[in-house]
């Protein structure tokens, strides 16, 4: 069996530390936890837990943080996590599993990240993440803000699931940093434009974001990935700046980097269905449906966009167009992933009227009279 470190990076944790500590108990073989400058009593919550705690003093960079947290793990592999991801009761039990039965040849294991869900718990935000890998490979974290693991060797991809459940989010640091760094004259790597652009985009300053989006696209250097994703947010910017034909052009665009992904086409049809192109949004939202299932992407998944939500769009769009019997219809298999949405409650009660109203003068007009 191999054995495991645990290593995370901190600050002001107090409301999270513990619940994520106690999710890996009995799985973990050591606890190495760096504090970057806590005001609160972090320190002391993990010091209930690990003797190993140090202090790293904080220098606006992520990845070099990380890799001095790494730098104190001494097991087989390291596992990786931030102070507000847990692992729910199933996935304790499956990474139990995993570190029974792992081959020592293999070097990094990648893990599904839960980002959000829905009120019925289901997934609705994920993508994957290389989580646990060999300790003596030596990898590195590389860039300053929204760093990133750089592995090689034997893959494993597995569908244990790592659950994001913050309480809170600095919302200004990562964008803070990135202008930090540009007002020292820092040039941005193809990287760093996109997720810049990210931040902006957060931050409401879409005609920023904008640039920034275009500036990364037009490098041609970045991960194509990125570049579907960056297409779409652009489409996004635009829409909120009240442009929505060049945000047609923006997710239009994202087909050049790859096969329609299902968010795309759901922003086509609505853009299609907002100008009162029924069929052609209900073309592209059936479209959505059939865009290629991304099982297993590395890049955020949306997982609305291939489900529920083009059903409950085509149930307006086939109610636009008279056809209540096939909006009904899709407004069903939208319950079935939702059933208790408002939207979807809403349609049924307000197409069942209709189709009983339908079939009654349907019934009245086939009457015969002597």
């Amino acid at each position: 069996m191999i054995s495991i470190s645990l290593c995370l990076i901190v600050r002001n944790e107090e409301d999270v530390l513990a619940r994520c500590l106690d999710s890996v108990n009995g799985i973990a073989d050591e606890i190495v936890i760096v504090d970057t400058g806590s005001s609160d009593r972090t320190k002391e919550i993990a010091l209930s837990y690990t003797s190993q705690v140090y202090e790293f003093e904080w220098i606006d960079d992520f990845a070099a943080a990380r890799n001095y947290a790494f730098g104190k793990a001494a097991c087989d592999y390291i596992l990786w996590l931030d102070a507000d991801d847990i692992f729910m009761e199933e996935d304790q039990v499956k990474l139990l599993e995993l570190k029974a039965s792992l081959s020592p040849d293999v070097d990094t294991v990648s893990m599904l990240y839960h980002l959000s869900k829905d009120e019925s718990g289901v997934v609705t935000n994920r993508l994957r993440r290389n989580r646990l890998v060999k300790r003596e490979r030596g990898f590195k974290w590389i860039g300053a803000v929204h760093e990133y693991l750089e592995v090689y060797g034997v893959a494993l991809a597995t569908d244990i699931a790592v659950t994001h459940a913050s309480t809170r989010h600095d919302s200004e640091r990562n964008l803070r940093i990135y202008e930090q760094r540009l007002a020292q004259g820092e040039e941005l790597s193809p990287r760093d434009l996109y997720y810049f652009a990210n931040e902006l985009r957060d931050h409401s300053r879409f005609e920023k974001a904008v640039l920034y989006y275009n500036r990364f696209l037009h490098s041609k250097k970045g991960w194509v990935e990125d570049n579907i994703a960056a297409c779409g947010k652009l489409a996004d910017c635009h829409a909120a700046l009240g442009d929505q034909e060049l945000a047609l052009e923006a997710a239009l665009r994202s087909f050049q980097y790859g096969s329609p992904r299902a968010d795309n086409c759901c922003r086509i049809g609505y853009y299609k269905l907002q100008s009162g192109a029924y069929e052609t949004a209900a073309y592209w939202y059936e479209a959505a449906l059939r865009a290629p299932k991304q099982e297993e992407a590395w890049s955020m998944q949306n997982t609305s966009c291939s489900t529920w939500l083009p059903h409950l769009q085509l149930c307006v769009c086939y109610d636009k167009l008279g056809q209540w019997l096939k909006a009904y219809e899709h407004n069903e298999i939208a319950r079935a992933y939702r059933p208790d949405h408002p939207s979807v409650l809403h349609n049924k009660s307000y197409l069942e009227g209709l189709l009983v109203q339908e079939s009654t003068m349907e019934q009245t007009s086939n009457l015969s009279f002597s």
